[in-house]
């Protein structure tokens, strides 16, 4: 272990500059700690890996970051595989990456388990309802950290500003925002290239310390047509195994074949953040399989939002719900467990490929300063995607009833005032109380605002 103000250096077992066991301790507790979406998750890692561990600079960070964001699936937790991988090679890698889903596969799997044995009442629904506030508490604080450290310029403050606009109000397609946002961000690094210094917020100390283990230091490693084959060999063996073994018990007509190939095809173009792919699955899942019912997707997606690790983790919640209601000859119950951990392991397999494949050549590109440029600027436009995911929540949180307006390119969500919901707005004040006042941390917060919520269930419990 690394004392303050120690240098680490290489391992001659090659087991990498941080022992692997303390990074793994280390992504276990982050692992518990990942709540709120990509926002709270990235700003977790930013405090753990950046701020208190100083393992990683932060212009190393935000570049991995940047790549990550390019990647379809769930970015923070491709973040978590990449910085692994820099850490302690593939083994790194593989731990940050799997312990970053399972304690959020755990949870989801417990809570749907729940839901569909108790899932109508009144304390279930009370402590979920309580939650939901807190949760967007943690995402607008975690999206006012990361545009601290992203936003360095004026200019790149406008690019954000931009990206939210384009999303929010113009519904544009989230590619063209990241291809328009690397544009931008190259021009401005051949024409303007002060717009590319490192952010400097108000706080003298908000761009951390410097890191203990130098960038150079880091994991590196050759890109070649042999490691990229061998990674993709590898990956494909790993998702063939367990479905095709899945589909010879179960068949090609069973749902547990439906939800292997559909999850798949997701994990392979999920591109535009979270809320655009649950868009495409929620219409296929509910319209197309008829998996679930709408309001159960809409419960899946407030479990998804209140258990660490990827938002995404909601088509979990699906294929547990789906198999129970059409388990074929198996046990329902059964059924329900076998169809989430494959979907689990189909829709995370292809981020290892992902990451594994490109990191290299991303690395050996780092010092190339027009794709940084084009990175900082994708960096400026997440933040705006953040910021755009974080008032969404907020819509559907605070508000019973929300309308669209669309007006030419205009196309917005409008929540209806008079539909208020009080107590969600007592408990993200007193979520925003704990957190910026009291300085809590977010389990801490999470704990006290579904102690509110199992509170008001009890009272609605003996008031009936």
């Amino acid at each position: 272990m690394t004392t303050p103000g120690e240098q680490p250096q290489p391992r001659a077992d090659g087991a990498g500059l941080v022992p692997l066991g303390e990074a793994t301790r280390t992504w276990f507790a982050i692992s518990l700690q990942t709540f709120g979406g990509p926002a709270g998750q990235i700003a977790v890692m930013q405090h753990a890996l950046v701020d208190e561990k100083r393992w990683i600079g932060q212009k190393r960070f935000l570049h991995a970051l940047s790549f990550c964001t390019l990647l379809p699936g769930p970015e923070a937790q491709q973040l978590a595989i990449y910085i692994g991988w820099l850490l302690n090679g593939v083994r790194g890698g593989l731990i940050a990456g799997s312990l970053f889903v399972l304690p959020g596969m755990l949870a989801l799997l417990g809570l749907s388990a729940l839901y569909v044995g108790a899932g109508d009442t009144t304390i279930v629904t009370a402590v979920l309802a309580a939650i939901a506030p807190a949760v967007l508490v943690i995402v607008a604080q975690a999206v006012m950290r990361v545009g601290g450290r992203a936003l360095g310029h004026p200019a790149l403050v406008a690019l954000a500003v931009a990206a939210f606009l384009a999303l929010s109000i113009f519904k544009t397609p989230f590619p063209l925002v990241i291809g328009v946002a690397a544009a931008v961000g190259w021009a401005l690094g051949r024409w303007a290239p002060q717009t590319m210094r490192e952010p400097k917020p108000p706080n003298a100390m908000a761009d951390g310390p410097a890191p203990l283990i130098g960038d150079d230091q880091l994991h590196t490693e050759r890109p070649s047509r042999t490691h990229s084959l061998k990674v993709i060999g590898v990956g494909l063996v790993a998702w063939a195994v367990p479905v095709g073994a899945v589909l010879a018990v179960a068949g090609r007509d069973s749902i547990f074949a439906d939800q292997a190939l559909f999850f798949t095809g997701a994990a392979l173009v999920t591109f535009g953040g979270a809320y655009a792919v649950l868009a495409y699955v929620a219409q296929q899942a509910v319209q197309v399989y008829g998996w679930l019912t709408p309001s159960e997707m809409i419960t899946g997606l407030a479990l998804a939002e209140t258990t660490p690790g990827p938002l995404i983790m909601v088509v979990q919640f699906v294929a547990f719900v789906g198999a129970y209601n059409d388990p074929g000859s198996l046990n329902p119950w059964v059924a329900a467990v076998v169809a989430s951990l494959l979907t689990t392991w189909v829709t995370f397999v292809p981020c290892f490929v992902f990451v594994f494949v490109g990191a290299p050549y991303v690395e050996r590109l780092r010092g190339n300063h027009a794709l940084s440029a084009a990175l900082t600027g994708i960096m400026a436009a997440v933040v705006g995607v953040i910021a755009n995911l974080a008032i969404y929540f907020a819509i559907h949180t605070l508000f019973r009833e929300v309308s669209s307006f669309t007006w030419g390119p205009v196309d917005l969500q409008v929540p209806h005032l008079d539909s208020l919901k009080p107590l969600s707005l007592a408990v993200a004040a007193f979520a925003a109380l704990l957190l910026f006042r009291a300085k809590w941390s977010v389990l801490r917060t999470l704990g006290a605002c579904a102690l509110v919520g199992l509170g008001a269930g009890v009272i609605d419990l003996l008031a009936t």
